[in-house]
Parts: C-alpha cells; sequence; structure tokens
C-alpha cells in the first residue's frame, strides 16, 4: 500500500476536503468551512494545516468559541443538514466555551465538527498552561466535558488513530438517526507527530444521506390506528424539513383530509397559503392548533422528539380515546409515550403510509373545524399585533409591523425569552424554509449568531433576527463578523430592561421582582444601554425608534442598506 508522510495535521485537514456530498445531484463540499480561534493547543499544527488547505476549506475568524460554533449549526440547520461546519479552539477556556454549542447542536439534532485542542498525550510537560488537572484521574482534561453533550468523542492519543475515528464521526453525523455534534480532542504534540497515511486515506468520498425504509408491519399498525380515528392531527416536527419532505406532508394531509400542526422546529414545512396548514402547536402554539389538540383522538407525530413545549407537558391533549402514532429515524423518539412506532425517513414514511391507507380520509366535518379554528385565532393574532399609537408597543405588535413589511422569502431568527412565542404566532411563513429559529436547548445568545449561519448558507434571502436586550448583551460579537464577511442581517432589538420573561414567569409563581427586571437588579446606577452606539462601533448601521409606524419606515431603510442594520 502506497503511503504519505505527513503530520497528524495535515492529515486531518487534508481528509476533510476530500469529503464530498451529492446535494440535488451536484457534488459539494461535505465541509464547506471552518471557524477558528486559535491559542495554545490548536495554532502551530492544526491552525498551519488550515491555512495550507484553506483553499478547499475556507477559514472564518471567529470572536468568541461558542458563537462560532453557534453559527456553524445553524448552518448545518438551513443546509437540511446536508453540509457540516468545522470550528477548532485552544485548550482550556477556548474549548469549554464551545461545550454550550455541541448542547445546543445535540438537543436539535444538529452536525458539526468540532475540534478542540487537548493537553498533551505524553504528560511530560503537565500540568500546561490552561489546563485542569485530576489528581485521581490523569486522563481526564476539561474536554471530557463535551462526553455529556456529544453524539461523537474521541482523543486523539496516537497519529493513525484518525484513520478509524474520523470516518466514524462522518458517519454518525450523516445519520439521520443519531446525527448530533461529533468532538474529536487533539493532543498537541500528537498534531505534529507525522505517520505514513495510507493514499487511498485520501481519495475522494462522496457521500449521501441515506433514508431509513419503514418495517411494513409498523406501517400496517400504524394505517389501522389513523383508519379508527375521526378527529386526527399531524404535528410536523424538523425532521420533516431534514427529510425534505414538504410536498410529501402537503400531499398526504389534502389526501387523508387531515390538518397539520407544527412544533417551533417544524415551522416551514408548509406555508401559510396551504389549506391544510393550521398552526403551531403547544406551550408557544397557537390556539387554533391547541383547540384541536384537545380533542384529537389521534396524533400522527412526523420528526419530532414530542418535547414539553410542543405536548405542553402532556395536558394538551384531553380525548380518553386519545394515541399517538410516530414516525422518526430515532427508535427512541418513536417509542415514547406509549406510541404506536414507526421507525422511518420522514419521506418515506409519509408514501408508504399513505400506499396503505388508500382512498381513506378524516371526516369532513372534523377538517372544517380545523378551518374555523384557525380563522378565528388569525383574526385575533391580526388584531394583536396590528398597529398601535401606544407609547410602549408589545412585542406582538412589533412582530407584526416587521412581519407586514416582510418579502416572501424573507428568514425569521430567534431563539430565546417571550419573542418566541411572539414570532410563531406571528410569523406565518409566506414561503416554505423561511423559519429558522432554535428552540430545542433555547440558548440565548443564538440568535445573532445562528443569524450569520442561515446567511452564509442562504445568501441570497435577507435575514430578520429578533433579539431581546437580555441575549444581546449576552453575545453580540458577530453583528462585527457579519460586517467583517459582508453577511447582512437585518436586526431588530427589543429593549425591555432585563430578562423580561422570566421576570413575568418570577412573578406568575409568586415571587417577587429580583435582579431578572433591570429595575430590581440591586445596583446604583442603572442606566440603559446604548445599543444604537454600540451597534454602529462594530461597522453596522443602525438607529433607535420608539414606535410601530417608526419600526415600519426603519425596516424599509433596513432592507435597502448593503450591510448589516440594527433597529
Amino acid at each position: 500500500m502506497k503511503t504519505v508522510r505527513m503530520s497528524c495535521s495535515h492529515a486531518l485537514i487534508k481528509f476533510l476536503t476530500v469529503q464530498k456530498i451529492l446535494i440535488n445531484g451536484k457534488k459539494e463540499q461535505l465541509f464547506p468551512g471552518a471557524f477558528g480561534i486559535y491559542g495554545h493547543g490548536n495554532v502551530a499544527c492544526i491552525g498551519q494545516a488550515m491555512e495550507e488547505f484553506q483553499n478547499d476549506l475556507p477559514g472564518y475568524r471567529g470572536h468568541h468559541e461558542q458563537n462560532m460554533a453557534l453559527t456553524g449549526i445553524a448552518y448545518a440547520r438551513a443546509k437540511r443538514r446536508q453540509q457540516i461546519f468545522v470550528a477548532t479552539s485552544s485548550v482550556g477556556p477556548g474549548s469549554t466555551n464551545m461545550v454550550t454549542a455541541a448542547a445546543v447542536a445535540l438537543s436539535n439534532r444538529l452536525p458539526i465538527l468540532l475540534l478542540p485542542g487537548d493537553t498533551f498525550s505524553s504528560r511530560f510537560p503537565d500540568p500546561v498552561l490552561q489546563q485542569v488537572e485530576h489528581f485521581n484521574s490523569p486522563s481526564e482534561t476539561q474536554n471530557d466535558s463535551f462526553k455529556a453533550v456529544s453524539k461523537y468523542f474521541d482523543r486523539i492519543t496516537r497519529p493513525e488513530q484518525i484513520l478509524t475515528s474520523l470516518p466514524q464521526a462522518i458517519n454518525v453525523m450523516l445519520d439521520p438517526a443519531e446525527c448530533g455534534p461529533a468532538v474529536i480532542s487533539m493532543s498537541q504534540d500528537v498534531q505534529g507527530e507525522a505517520y505514513d497515511y495510507p493514499e487511498v486515506f485520501f481519495e475522494e468520498n462522496i457521500h449521501e444521506i441515506r433514508r431509513i425504509h419503514p418495517d411494513p408491519n409498523q406501517i400496517q399498525k400504524a394505517a389501522e390506528k389513523l383508519k379508527n380515528s375521526s378527529q386526527p392531527i399531524i404535528i410536523a416536527g424538523g425532521g420533516v424539513l431534514y427529510s425534505e419532505a414538504e410536498k410529501v406532508i402537503s400531499d398526504f394531509a389534502k389526501k387523508h383530509n387531515i390538518p397539520v400542526t407544527a412544533t417551533v422546529m417544524g415551522i416551514g414545512c408548509m406555508s401559510k397559503y396551504d389549506p391544510y396548514y393550521i398552526s403551531a402547536i403547544g406551550c408557544l402554539g397557537e390556539g387554533s392548533s391547541n383547540n384541536l389538540s384537545k380533542a384529537t383522538d389521534l396524533a400522527l407525530a412526523v420528526g419530532t422528539k414530542l418535547s414539553d413545549f410542543t405536548t405542553g407537558s402532556w395536558t394538551n391533549f384531553h380525548n380518553e380515546d386519545f394515541e399517538l402514532v410516530s414516525i422518526n429515524t430515532s427508535r427512541h423518539d418513536t417509542t415514547k409515550h406509549r406510541a404506536t412506532p414507526v421507525v422511518s425517513d420522514a419521506k418515506i414514511g409519509l408514501m408508504e403510509l399513505s400506499s396503505v391507507l388508500g382512498d381513506w380520509k378524516a371526516p369532513d366535518q372534523w377538517y372544517r373545524r380545523s378551518l374555523q379554528e384557525k380563522d378565528k385565532w388569525d383574526e385575533y393574532v391580526t388584531k394583536q399585533s396590528g398597529k398601535t399609537n401606544k407609547e410602549l408597543p408589545s412585542y406582538a405588535q412589533a412582530v407584526g409591523a416587521i412581519y407586514r413589511n416582510s418579502d416572501p422569502s424573507d428568514i425569521v431568527v430567534t431563539a430565546a425569552g417571550g419573542l418566541v412565542g411572539e414570532v410563531v404566532q406571528i410569523w406565518k411563513p409566506k414561503e416554505l424554509n423561511t423559519f429558522e429559529t432554535e428552540w430545542g436547548f433555547s440558548c440565548m445568545g443564538y440568535e445573532i449568531s445562528g443569524a450569520l449561519g442561515i446567511k452564509m448558507a442562504k445568501p441570497y434571502q435577507d435575514v430578520v433576527v429578533f433579539v431581546g436586550d437580555g441575549s444581546y448583551l449576552l453575545q453580540n460579537s458577530d453583528i462585527y463578523s457579519s460586517v467583517l464577511y459582508d453577511k447582512k442581517l437585518i436586526i431588530i432589538v427589543c429593549d425591555n430592561g432585563g430578562h423580561m420573561v422570566i421576570n413575568r414567569l418570577q412573578l406568575a409563581k409568586g415571587g417577587k421582582e429580583y435582579l431578572c427586571n433591570l429595575k430590581a437588579a440591586r445596583a446604583k446606577n442603572i442606566q440603559f444601554v446604548d445599543f444604537e452606539s454600540h451597534a454602529k462601533s462594530m461597522g453596522a448601521n443602525s438607529e433607535t425608534v420608539k414606535s410601530t409606524s417608526e419600526l415600519e419606515a426603519a425596516f424599509k431603510r433596513a432592507k435597502l442598506s448593503n450591510k448589516t442594520y440594527v433597529i
């Protein structure tokens, strides 16, 4: 076998550059780019390799390790898990900063390849700078904290280990059932060690994401359950998007006369104009879908992990005869809550279930009720989010002002706090795949960083970010990144003086205002932040508005701007 001698770091990066994937029949890079913040443990070797291979694996400068990983995760989501970003950090605080991002990826079943630097496998220089020590477990380092929040973890202590570890990491990240973050922890000394790698390791490898086909017996049982129902609904989750089953779920609903609801992660799989799409379901959902869920006798859950916010912690289903059928690539998800399981890709599962159902349709009376619920709730939301002369507009009125003036192709992004609920209610997608809110981990700080990743994935669409002052203050440096890399965002900062959605929860549960509200922060010199000046200092265009009419006018100016615009 022919070999080529190179360092472990060079072999790792070269291997990543020859991984390709077919997307709509076109060959693309599986790894389209890499974020890096360099320091002890990754600059001398991984950094050098990335510089030498930058034409095939373009590098992007990060400003915080968590942020850059969140951007990579959002990119993968917008690309429907068909392309994967890389993020590398130094040993120590650089690596632990990425742990939260890994948790976001794990919770949302999204791929990212993390390459944190690690200590020396020889242990000869221990303790090195930025090393934590476990005196009763010397092989442990801070990077072991990734084990709780990754789908694949390996520590490379010999250069030849990447020959087996990297293909396994890729297989996990491309597996629809196991998809999540992969962490390759790179020992500092091993990164620079040379090895005679087989040349075949660097041959082009073209990947395709496999579609899991269901067991016919499971399909038959699911069909029998549906045929025995008279008031069924569909709950569409993020798996519908990852399966690219948008048309199939619409056709399925129409053929079998079943109204469709969506989880927060599933919104965007059908447009507001689809006659069978009702609205979002659950704690953040709309009255229309939640009224249907209380009466339904069967929910067909497709590509959703059925989290507490989707089910209302199982308070949302009141019918004593309620049954659950779950189509999911993950066996674990299909068997939750005594569901009738169908382990399958969403697209294939719906197609095969429809074939077995034949001409069966749910009663038309039930469908007509769903339309009545939808019209009633839509009228209420339109009224609550309409124009106002109030001195202090509500979140709903702020979101409504932007939505009324948005283009059908505009993509909305938000993540944590009260804004998510308002965006879910109001931003009914005018086009497919224009709703990219993160709610699996509800990570404060995702908003701007995630929006940057989505803009990188979809550069020809405007990306509109809704963020509260709390999340803005937590993570905002990617405003500068968006200017630096010419990835225009439109960012709406709703300044309500603190972590006010949690302040509301604090009061609702019988507590007193404490720390959440800025006015209750036990501080002597309370002053509000000049967000406009702050954004301008990072190169963005920015202005401050105080009414919904001013907001609408500002948004029109933002649409015309040639760079990131913060309102």
